[in-house]
């Protein structure tokens, strides 16, 4: 019986030493696998704090301290009207529906110039003088018809008198003024014929009443204007309309500006449509014209088409050659929300942005669409509406200190 009780202990200790192992063994597990939880949990909730502030977006407002205050000029955004206009160069050239040129009406050896290229010359001015062999022809016969017709005048008056005396008959007197007057219709077309080199009636006069041929013929300007070339050069031979003209004469009181527009632009261009048109030669100057030509075929290579239109220049102050930009309204106006150039920044991904604020001290930058250009502004098409305050002057500086903020 009693060694039935101290085995029965026995079991009871072994019992209670394994399950208190078992105890053991399970929280010590447990409590293991909490710690690993937590460890990795806390790691897990770092990197996820630390990947948060990296994915953060940079700030877009920046607020301005007292001294950087008079670096920006905040305004209001306002409206004003865009012209809806095409733009092109070109370059001047002589308007030659208004150039002459000038040949001599007859040939001979230039003997006397008289103009240089580039002058101003008025209509009837002498330009060159030639030795003229036909004109030494005309006035020969000029100064022949007058002494007939002198010899004929003479003889009639002596028949007429003796035929009052019965001395000769009747039919002398007639033969004789029949004769007069064949001397008088020569000399006219002599004197004709001598008129066409320019001759007047008192030079005409003096040939005859000298006995004296003039061969200088005197070639003079027919409209007024400004040389334009010149080929001529003392001791050249000229004839009627050979090529190059000794001279040629351009009415300067307008001009042509010659431009190459893209055949894209064609469908706006017009015939008489109004142009304005401005040389590098006088800045903030605008010349007025109005469309005359537009070309019917498109160049292959560069795909544009030629527009030609008629500058008033009435102080004659363009020069053929020069290079001139073309402005044409195709549209009325547009009255749209506008902004200073200078309000405008455009960032590295080519966005335009602009800084706005309500209490002229906080900026904000945002994103705009800009449209067109005018006079010194940019035409916002999205991003503003009217009365917003924006930074006007010194969006740059801004755009640089929140730039150096966010670093």
């Amino acid at each position: 019986m009693a060694a039935e009780r101290k085995t029965l202990v026995l079991w009871a200790v072994t019992a209670g030493a394994l399950a208190g192992f078992a105890v053991g063994a399970y929280f010590a597990l447990h409590l293991g696998e909490v710690r690993q939880a937590t460890s990795v949990a806390a790691k897990a909730a770092t990197e996820a704090s630390a990947q948060t502030a990296n994915d953060a977006p940079p700030a877009q407002g920046i607020e301005l301290l007292e001294k950087d205050l008079a670096a920006v000029k905040p305004e209001p955004v306002g409206e004003r009207d865009f012209p809806i206009e095409k733009t092109a160069v070109g370059n001047i050239d002589f308007n030659q529906d208004m150039t002459v040129q000038v040949f001599t009406p007859y040939q001979g050896r230039i003997a006397s110039l008289s103009a240089r290229l580039g002058d101003d010359v008025t209509k009837g001015q002498t330009l060159f003088t030639i030795d003229s062999p036909d004109l030494v022809q005309a006035s020969s016969t000029l100064i022949a018809a007058a002494g007939v017709l002198e010899l004929t005048t003479r003889n009639l008056a002596r028949l007429r008198g003796l035929y009052e005396t019965r001395a000769v008959s009747q039919k002398e007197v007639e033969t004789a003024a029949s004769d007069q007057q064949t001397a008088e219709g020569a000399l006219r077309a002599a004197r004709d014929a001598v008129r066409l080199f320019g001759k007047t009636d008192a030079d005409m006069d003096r040939v005859v009443k000298e006995r004296r041929v003039d061969p200088i013929l005197v070639v003079p300007s027919p409209v007024s204007g400004r040389i334009s070339a010149r080929n001529a050069a003392p001791g050249l031979y000229v004839q009627p309309g050979g090529a190059p003209a000794p001279y040629s004469v351009a009415d300067v009181s307008t001009m042509w500006m010659v431009a190459n527009v893209p055949e894209s632009d064609v469908p706006a261009f017009r015939i008489g449509q109004s142009v304005s048109v401005r040389v590098s030669a006088y800045p903030g100057r605008a010349f007025e014209g109005r469309i005359t030509t537009i070309g019917l075929t498109v160049d292959p290579t560069t795909r544009r088409v030629l527009v030609r239109s008629e500058i008033n220049d009435p102080r004659r102050e363009l020069w053929a050659g020069m290079f001139a930009n073309f402005v044409i309204q195709t549209a009325p106006p547009v009255r749209s929300l506008a902004v200073p150039l200078n309000a405008v920044v455009r960032e590295g991904d080519g966005t335009m942005t602009v800084w706005v604020t309500s209490d002229r001290r906080y900026f904000v930058k945002r994103t705009v669409r800009i449209g067109l250009q005018y006079d010194g502004y940019h035409q916002i098409l999205e991003g503003l509406q009217p009365g917003e305050i924006i930074a006007t002057q010194g969006a740059l500086f801004l755009t640089n200190a929140l730039s150096i903020a966010n670093k």
